[in-house]
């Protein structure tokens, strides 16, 4: 699932700046189009934390969610760091909260019947 090194071999340096950028904009909303992953993200843009924490934020099970945090980490999404034993995870950067969080509020305006606005 990583468009960049899918892209860069399939094109070489013919595909376009703009290309690779939406081919990676692709990836990072298909890696959120699942609920335990988006779940996380947005748990985590509450602040780092450990599989236990985000495994009882997300109600699954923990296998899953280590699995989830796995392919979050190497899409470069996430990042790990050791507090002794515990592993601790957090968001990469804020661009991925500010996403989480406009797709939360677009799903609350769909489930709320609110109006658009800017």
């Amino acid at each position: 699932m990583n468009a960049r090194l899918h892209l860069s071999g399939a094109h070489g340096s013919q595909q376009p700046e703009e290309g690779e950028r939406i081919a990676v904009a692709v990836e990072v909303l298909g890696l959120l189009a699942d609920r335990t992953r988006l779940a996380l993200l947005r748990r985590l843009g509450e602040g780092e934390a450990d599989v236990t924490t985000l495994t009882a934020a997300t109600e699954a099970t923990r296998t899953s969610v280590s699995q989830h945090l796995g392919r979050l980490r190497l899409a470069g999404l996430v990042t790990t760091r050791k507090e002794g034993r515990r592993v601790v995870y957090g968001l990469r950067h804020g661009h991925l909260r500010r996403l989480v969080d406009e797709a939360l509020n677009v799903a609350d305006h769909r489930i709320g019947h609110l109006p658009p606005h800017d």
